[in-house]
């Protein structure tokens, strides 16, 4: 049976590091005394120094912030609209921007038989699969797959798709693009919880080639885990005034409790230590923590994601890709790994493989 593997993997994101200018923006709108307390107290808990966005930070005489395209203006934020037509604007030059760097050959170009772009933050059509054919030039006859909506574990669906593909055509080649701007969805809020979760998020896009070329990370095998009524736990609706992020407190302490269930399951019944490589999305530090705890796996095994949310932070579905792009550069032939990433329902999409 022919074995799909990741050949290469590229990763970009927007040119503005907006971290710390959120945390004075979401500061000076949470009340004073508890609240406000309890924000700063989990923002030096995050473990997040940077995150990313096409909206570049602007100082004001007063010491305020704003964006550079004047979206988030206190009591008149942007309507759903406002925030698509940013998406159209700034989406197609993310993706480029991977593209680029993923350094496809003209051979390799000539020879993508299928696009997959996976997005939860933004659409238009004709879409950005339409814009990659275009930017690459690609055979205008590539068979495109929108996978929308999903949240931070459509890449681990992408890959699947991809899998299968390759599996089922062993001549096929398969390029991906996972992009999200997740900065164009921030809501003016006094509310903590919903507070915490923008502190999270930020923009992102990583770009990978998926053939039978023996090069990479061989994709193995996927399984996908729901977890029992928690489908409240993380919700994203498409409001008037935009993506409605509901993400609760609760949701690390169930992680936890599901990973001790399922661990076995998820790596075919071996020890989770087994394991060599793990690349966890990390939906946020407390997140990280739950998975290691869940499983309990040594200290140090969430290492590769715990950089990339220090240096990029949550960027939904990309994010995982981040990781794996991270690990691809010192995995050792024959290691094993597991992917995994998290999100409405809550769901865990998982993925084995190994370093060729």
């Amino acid at each position: 049976m022919t074995t799909a593997h990741i050949n290469r993997i590229a990763t970009s994101v927007p040119p503005h590091d907006v971290h710390r200018s959120f945390i004075a923006f979401a500061d000076g709108m949470m009340p004073e005394g508890t609240h406000r307390s309890l924000f700063r107290r989990m923002v030096r808990m995050s473990a997040i120094e940077h995150r990313y966005s096409f909206l570049q930070p602007i100082g004001t005489e007063n010491g305020a912030w704003r964006d550079g395209e004047d979206l988030y203006a206190s009591g008149n934020f942007p309507d759903t609209a406002r925030r698509m037509e940013l998406f159209e604007k700034f989406a197609p030059q993310l993706a480029s921007c991977a593209l680029n760097k993923l350094a496809l050959t003209p051979e390799e170009r000539a020879s993508v038989t299928h696009v997959i772009v996976t997005s939860c933050t933004g659409l238009y059509a004709p879409g950005l699969d339409y814009d990659i054919v275009n930017h690459l030039g690609l055979n205008p006859s590539v068979e495109r797959t929108m996978i929308g909506f999903m949240g931070c574990y459509a890449a681990i669906n992408a890959l699947r798709s991809a899998h299968h593909i390759v599996r089922s055509m062993p001549d096929a080649v398969v390029l991906i693009l996972s992009l999200e701007l997740c900065t164009l969805h921030l809501q003016e809020t006094q509310d903590l919880e919903q507070m915490l979760s923008f502190l999270l998020f930020a923009d992102g896009c990583a770009a990978c080639l998926v053939s039978a070329k023996p090069v990479g990370l061989a994709m193995s095998s996927f399984l996908a885990l729901r977890i029992p009524d928690t489908s409240h736990l993380i919700t994203w609706k498409i409001r008037k005034m935009g993506f409605d992020m509901f993400l609760s407190g609760q949701v690390p302490a169930t992680i936890s409790r599901a990973m001790k269930d399922v661990g076995r399951e998820i790596t075919h019944g071996e020890d989770p230590l087994t394991v060599d490589l793990w690349a966890v999305h990390p939906g946020g530090r407390t997140v990280l923590d739950a998975v290691e705890k869940g499983l309990g796996l040594h200290p140090d095994a969430l290492c590769h994601s715990r950089e990339i949310l220090a240096q990029f932070g949550n960027m939904s579905s990309a994010t995982v890709m981040f990781v794996l792009h991270n690990m691809m550069r010192s995995a050792r032939s024959g290691q094993r790994g597991c992917a995994m990433s998290f999100g409405p329902g809550v769901t865990a999409e998982t993925m084995l493989f190994h370093a060729a």
